[in-house]
């Protein structure tokens, strides 16, 4: 009897077990089929750019109502060319502007918002002071409204003082965003209250506790607010059509509606060139935005 109830535990075990794994792959197959279709739009992109017009025009011709079918897209271009890279990096100097616009304001914006946004956050995570809980309250319901709605009030305030149609239009209203300072506030308060009471202890000033223990055991979430500062202002659509008309203060990001469909290779080559630097920070700051997307999810 004993032996049987031993096979019988045996193969229970390794019944869930084997149920187990088979859902492990299940889960997997499916992120997987996930992951696929929400990067098969970024795999046209390089190839599209790299076919010449015809076989653009031949391939999505049903598209255009041009044929009949189904456009069957290819990855591997069947003639390469680097005709709509030179057209745009050789014959476009407004490309060069915009993209430099995009640059500027982008930098503009994360340096105002670490100047900004640094001090707030390290003053609800270190200190305890009356009414601090309904503001910090208060940040995360701007956080949550969306541009649409604090459209109107923008456009009355940058008419009044006069910086309608100025870059400081889309920058300023983004340097007191709240995203950042909810994002560095979760990476402060990830700091052992024994650490800065051991400075305060040792003689420590409240500026040099910020600067010597603040920033570098918070600089995981400080570098998650920059790169999702970055991803954001790069590809910036909203806030420079409503507040921008002139074409030559807009940032890259306008630059790709201009550019119809007759020109779609053109198209692709442009957004190769708008990828590449968001690719690149995202790369360089993919830990950090890991984990700082995990700080969200930590209860304090």
């Amino acid at each position: 009897m004993g032996s049987r109830l031993t096979v019988f535990a045996w193969a229970a075990k390794a019944y869930g077990r084997w149920r187990k794994r088979k859902m492990t792959w299940l889960a997997v197959g499916i992120c997987a089929a996930a992951a696929a279709l929400i990067c098969a739009p970024l795999l046209m992109i390089p190839g599209g750019a790299l076919m010449d017009s015809a076989e653009v025009h031949r391939i999505l011709a049903p598209v255009m109502g041009e044929g009949k079918g189904f456009a069957v897209w290819h990855l591997i271009p069947l003639y390469p060319t680097l005709d709509h890279f030179y057209r745009l990096l050789v014959e476009s100097p407004a490309f060069y502007q915009l993209f430099w616009n995009t640059v500027g304001m982008t930098a503009a914006i994360l340096a105002g918002q670490l100047a900004v946004g640094l001090p707030s956050a390290w003053a609800f995570a270190a200190f305890r002071f009356r009414g601090r809980h309904f503001l910090f309250g208060l940040y995360v319901v701007l956080m949550l409204l969306p541009f649409q709605v604090m459209l109107l009030p923008q456009y009355i305030v940058l008419q009044k003082l006069h910086l309608y149609n100025h870059a400081a239009a889309v920058i300023l209203p983004a340097i007191f965003s709240t995203f950042p300072v909810f994002i560095m506030y979760r990476g402060f308060t990830q700091i052992d209250a024994e650490v800065t009471e051991a400075a305060r202890l040792d003689g420590a000033g409240e500026m040099q506790i910020f600067f010597y223990v603040g920033l570098p055991l918070g600089k995981t979430g400080i570098q998650a607010a920059v790169v999702l500062g970055f991803l954001e202002y790069w590809n910036l659509v909203e806030q420079p059509m409503a507040f921008l008309e002139e074409q030559a203060r807009w940032p890259l990001s306008l630059y790709l509606p201009q550019i119809t469909v007759s020109q779609a290779g053109f198209a692709f080559a442009v957004s190769v060139m708008v990828l590449v630097p968001a690719l690149f920070v995202f790369a360089l700051g993919q830990d950090a935005l890991e984990e700082g997307i995990a700080y969200i999810g930590v209860k304090t």
